[in-house]
């Protein structure tokens, strides 16, 4: 696919400014997508860099600085974003936050709204917003971020757990109404990933062996073992898969009888 496979395709990605978001963005690039790409920081120059990146392949490129949670502040982007390209064939909702090991009933209001309203809220206006552009156009692929814990509950996930429950449905029901216009909804559902949004886990030895053990492969994921099943949902080679949720876990779902009690 590489080089070839979404050519002359624009494709918008949130949270692309590091980890798995910035993995993806660049998988699009190199697979021949002109790339957008936004993030809530900007002023670290890191979604700059991205830009730099895309367009050093060849691509056409551009960043915005948005909260997702805004509805206005999304709109004006996806408004922008089309205006300047053309059209928008590829949305990858990646952008989220979490509060490591806070319990639902440990949860303030306002950490709830965060996680709620940035990830599930978000994301939602996201679809909602290019969807109607795909509907315009009659064709489109949308690749939601989900995570294990929003099919598992997991100890310490709290609000996230709920907030990634709800992209898996939010997924489904996206898929059945947007099928008649051709396009495709579906969801990528990883373990734990080798970034800087979960390095307090990773980063801490006795934790990290620990989980590693749970995972049939033997090793957590890196960004890029995310970004490929990304690019695979984004092109034709999918063209028959919608409303699906692919675990992207190393085997973590596979029944284990010695694994520990990680959940």
């Amino acid at each position: 696919m590489k080089e070839t496979g979404l050519r002359n395709k624009v494709a918008l990605v949130t949270g692309s400014r590091r980890g798995i978001g910035r993995a993806i963005a660049m998988a699009l690039a190199d697979a021949g997508a002109d790339v957008i790409v936004c993030d809530i920081v900007l002023d670290d120059g890191k979604l700059n860099e991205a830009v730099e990146a895309i367009r050093a392949l060849g691509r056409r490129s551009a960043a915005f600085k948005v909260d997702i949670s805004d509805k206005a502040q999304v709109e004006s982007m996806v408004e922008q974003s089309a205006r300047m390209v053309g059209r928008i064939d590829i949305l990858v909702n990646c952008a989220g936050v979490w509060i490591p090991g806070e319990t639902l009933l440990d949860c303030s209001d306002e950490d709830w709204d965060r996680v709620i309203d940035t990830n599930l809220r978000g994301t939602y206006f996201c679809c909602r917003s290019v969807g109607r552009i795909m509907v315009k156009q009659r064709e489109g692929n949308i690749v939601n971020l989900s995570s294990q814990v929003g099919l598992n509950p997991g100890a310490g996930a709290g609000a996230y757990s709920i907030s990634k429950a709800g992209i898996i449905m939010l997924t489904r029901q996206l898929a059945l109404e947007l099928a008649p216009y051709n396009i495709r909804v579906n969801a990528l559902a990883p373990g734990i990933v080798k970034t800087d949004f979960n390095a307090d886990l990773w980063k801490n030895a006795d934790i990290a062996n620990q989980m590693v053990h749970g995972i049939p492969i033997g090793r957590m994921a890196e960004p890029d073992d995310v970004a490929r099943p990304a690019v695979f949902l984004a092109s034709d080679d999918s063209r028959y898969i919608t409303g699906a949720v692919i675990n992207v876990d190393g085997g973590w779902q596979v029944p284990v009888s010695d694994r520990p009690g990680l959940r």
